[in-house]
């Protein structure tokens, strides 16, 4: 019988020889308020030793990759997002096969016209792989990698005039996938309190939510309009039972006064302040630090 203390001595030698083996995995997909930037700064926080890890709000999984757990449960509530992480997983050759084609056929039509799938009953009748590619390929070539959608579920970001999109990464998907195949992962498609509730003392759970706008007009790092104050409040909370709990817990989020609110009062819990380089506005090369906090016990 293995003890949690052996089993996470054995998740951590793994994890380390997970990144030897694959290198630096990074994220297949681009992704607006992705954690690439703040992984230095994250680091300096990851426990020592831990068992399963958990990540509610996946997106495009910097941190996930750049971990290299071997135990974890991974979920977003963004189904498309969540098909293409399994694809990934089970089917990269049909996969990549797919997007070669999106890739031969890309153009500012192609893309409009596989936008209005979701619109026109195509999308229901796509396999899964088709769906995973459209997400993937619609992300690569959309305005800024953003993903945004209508109160109707249908996706309306611009086309994003990129001269060269690697619409098919051959190396990454295959890397990644790899990585996905060799170590224990449960991919979930759901709400982020129902898919921490068997996280148990000694895990390790990172809480990456839809940030809180820096302004009332300011919404770039949010791609879904679901996740207002009152998600915010109840995210809090599970937080706190966690950490009670006796589980590991680390949270990112924009650098405003309501997480001092939200999270400066909680006993055992620190409020780390950093800055980030994010693009900003309009213009995707438009790039300026930002402030943004991690949010982590001690």
């Amino acid at each position: 019988m293995i003890s949690n203390k052996q089993q996470a001595t054995s998740n951590k030698q793994q994890a380390t020889s997970n990144k030897q083996q694959l290198a630096e995995l990074r994220p297949f997909i681009k992704w607006v308020g992705g954690k690439r930037q703040l992984l230095p700064e994250l680091a300096k926080y990851v426990p020592e030793h831990f068992g399963t890890y958990f990540e509610p709000f996946l997106g495009g999984g910097a941190f996930l990759l750049a971990l290299s757990p071997e135990n974890a449960v991974i979920n977003d509530f963004n189904s498309e997002l969540v098909i293409s992480w399994m694809i990934v997983r089970d089917k990269p050759e049909e996969l990549l096969k797919q997007l070669k084609q999106h890739q031969l056929n890309h153009s500012k039509a192609y893309y409009l016209h596989l936008r209005e799938a979701d619109r026109d009953g195509r999308l229901e009748n796509m396999t899964l792989v088709q769906r995973a590619a459209r997400f993937i390929y619609m992300n690569k070539t959309g305005f800024n990698g953003l993903w945004r959608v209508n109160k109707k579920g249908q996706n309306n970001v611009p086309f994003g005039s990129y001269k060269n999109p690697n619409i098919a990464d051959n190396d990454t998907i295959k890397t990644v996938s790899r990585y996905l195949n060799d170590v224990n992962i449960i991919i979930t498609n759901g709400d982020f309190e129902k898919m921490i509730e068997t996280a148990q003392t000694g895990d390790f759970v990172y809480f990456d939510p839809p940030y809180i706008p820096m302004s009332a007009t300011s919404s770039f790092t949010a791609y879904s309009s679901d996740f207002g104050y009152d998600q915010q409040v109840r995210l809090r909370d599970v937080f706190v039972k966690l950490h009670q709990k006796g589980v590991h817990v680390m949270l990112s989020n924009s650098d405003v006064p309501l997480i001092e609110e939200l999270y400066g009062r909680i006993e055992g819990i620190v409020i780390e302040h950093v800055s980030v380089s994010r693009t900003v506005g309009a213009m995707a090369s438009s790039r300026k630090k930002v402030g943004e906090v991690i949010v982590h016990g001690k």
